[in-house]
């Protein structure tokens, strides 16, 4: 019907938009909203002293409230902006799948830690990688400063441009908040110390869930962005089946498997957290040394997977909206 083509118009100029502009610093984000919000529940949920089985039903109470939530503002957004014209309905969603994706954003931030190497800068480099690493970036080497560059575009090809844009082509941009609302809540509370256990527990769960799917999609649009980026396509399906489960995560490993397979360098290892060393295996074989080009290639696959999904499911929602006349 008219508001399923009217969501894959939104899609359709929201990606576009992504990719031309990122996400301006200047520009008031969404997700900044989502941070805030989980923050100040969590101030209200999370008590001291309270039992192991309360931690995560508070933990559940808030991811239960963000979803709701974050689902239901657009919704009323957009069934406001529909009611004052349908035009402003579509600039409105168009808008909203914008602020869902972060394709260029991811390539941004990823770039600067490639730019500062490339001017020989390991520290600047090391600042730059903070900004998009979970892990402690002070003791990293150059070495382990591009990996951590690299592991972290093809794990975000998947949890911040494919799964995003798969979300958006299913429900549009309620279902991707509502997505994006589980990511930032995996991304603030998932974490397995003594802090988070058991109130992130919920989250970190529900965010393995919404992730299975796209997780896998995203990797087979990596193998075939593989082909057509010039980079080993075989090599990535070879390191997939092998290596996909080799993280904590049942979602993780699938792109940073392709990725390795298909740059023919090992990523993962050990790393630290919060002053933790985390034994980690490795994902890829190790057939050269990585170098800082690889970011940029990782990027190349980045940028190549989205288009594919895109193209995919843009066409998939004109058939089922009889395009072909069928």
């Amino acid at each position: 019907d008219q508001a399923f083509m009217d969501t894959a118009i939104a899609i359709f100029a929201g990606f576009i938009l992504d990719l031309l502009f990122g996400d301006p610093y200047w520009m008031p984000h969404p997700i900044r909203a989502m941070g805030a919000g989980i923050g100040l529940l969590e101030k209200k949920l999370r008590r001291p002293g309270q039992s192991p089985q309360a931690q995560f039903c508070s933990g559940l109470l808030l991811v239960c409230i963000m979803v709701l939530l974050s689902a239901l503002v657009p919704a009323a957004l957009l069934f406001l902006a529909c009611r004052i014209h349908p035009a402003a309905g579509i600039v409105l969603e168009s808008f909203m799948c914008y602020q869902i994706l972060a394709t260029k954003c991811l390539k941004t931030e990823s770039m600067k830690v490639c730019k500062a190497l490339r001017e020989g800068d390991v520290e600047k480099a090391r600042t730059a990688v903070s900004m998009i690493v979970g892990r402690d970036t002070a003791v990293l080497s150059e070495e382990g400063i591009i990996k951590a560059a690299v592991e972290t575009v093809a794990e975000n090809t998947s949890d911040g441009s494919i799964a995003p844009l798969c979300f958006l082509l299913l429900g549009g941009p309620v279902a991707g908040f509502a997505y994006k609302a589980v990511n930032t809540m995996d991304s603030m509370l998932g974490y397995k110390n003594e802090k988070y256990l058991y109130f992130g527990r919920a989250a970190a769960r529900l965010d393995d869930v919404v992730n299975f799917i796209p997780s896998r999609l995203a990797a087979w649009a990596m193998i075939a962005a593989s082909r057509l980026c010039g980079l080993d396509a075989a090599g990535a399906y070879r390191i997939w089946k092998r290596d996909r489960f080799c993280h904590v995560s049942p979602n993780s490993a699938q792109t940073e498997s392709v990725c390795a397979g298909a740059l023919g360098v090992a990523l993962a290892g050990d790393a630290v957290y919060f002053g933790k060393t985390v034994k980690k295996p490795f994902i890829g074989d190790a057939r050269r040394c990585v170098e800082a080009e690889d970011i940029v290639r990782a990027n190349r696959l980045l940028y190549v997977s989205a288009g594919i999904i895109w193209l995919a499911g843009l066409l998939l929602r004109w058939t089922l909206c009889g395009g072909w006349g069928l």
